[in-house]
């Protein structure tokens, strides 16, 4: 079966500008990605950028850039689904018929090339439509502890009552999805299945202080902390 995966890294990050090729511990951000996922059983690894800059970084890390995303799926608020959907539509036009579209987050540096090849088997042997990877409930957070607070900021204890095997998305650090599900206009096919990750490997940076966490683990991977 032919998985192929999907690195998109847009050039107008706000929250932290440029941050998919900013350096972290000795690499810009994009390349932790772009090492694990070279080292799967990918067949394939395109990264899709409207960025002429994280186009060249991409390609000097083995990334396949084979043209740049058209502006209109590359604002902010651009939702991930016609991004993947554009992939698809390009990968058919060339003759190739994936039988899974892999995205991996470039936020997500510290997952492991182990971690892609465990979701594919997931996906390939329990006969997945999508797989997403999640990873547990930090201790403390369970729902017991969930409030809810007002606009005067009077609290109330959430009335959630699943005590159940509860996970999170990480990320999602991996999310594999057959295209026939996107062209549904859904990531989450049916079934969907979650891929458990440890929670070190599940570091996703949206802000200052996620970035200088997941600095901190890769550099004690590399024995540097």
């Amino acid at each position: 079966m032919t998985h192929i995966g999907i690195v998109p890294a847009r050039g107008g990050s706000k929250r932290l500008p440029r941050k998919n090729i900013r350096a972290i511990a000795g690499k810009p951000l994009l390349a932790w990605t772009a090492e694990a996922a070279l080292a799967s059983k990918l067949e394939r690894v395109i990264l899709s950028t409207d960025d002429a800059e994280i186009a060249s970084v991409g390609r000097s890390h083995g990334l396949e850039v084979p043209f740049l995303r058209p502006a209109t799926i590359a604002d902010d608020a651009t939702p991930m689904l016609p991004v993947l959907a554009h992939l698809i539509e390009w990968l058919e036009a060339a003759g190739t018929k994936p039988a899974s579209i892999v995205l991996l987050q470039p936020t997500s540096p510290l997952r492991l090339p182990r971690h892609i090849d465990e979701a594919i088997a997931t996906f390939d042997h329990k006969k997945a439509e999508t797989v997403v990877s999640v990873t547990d409930v930090p201790n403390g957070f369970g729902p017991g502890k969930f409030m809810r607070m007002d606009a005067g900021g009077a609290v109330t204890k959430a009335d959630f009552s699943d005590n159940g095997d509860l996970v999170v998305r990480n990320g999602p650090a991996i999310l594999m999805t057959a295209p026939d599900a996107i062209r549904r206009g859904t990531l989450y096919g049916s079934p969907t299945l979650g891929y458990r990750m440890d929670r070190a490997s599940s570091v996703d940076i949206d802000d200052e202080d996620d970035f200088a966490f997941a600095e901190f683990l890769l550099l004690r991977r590399q024995g540097k902390a």
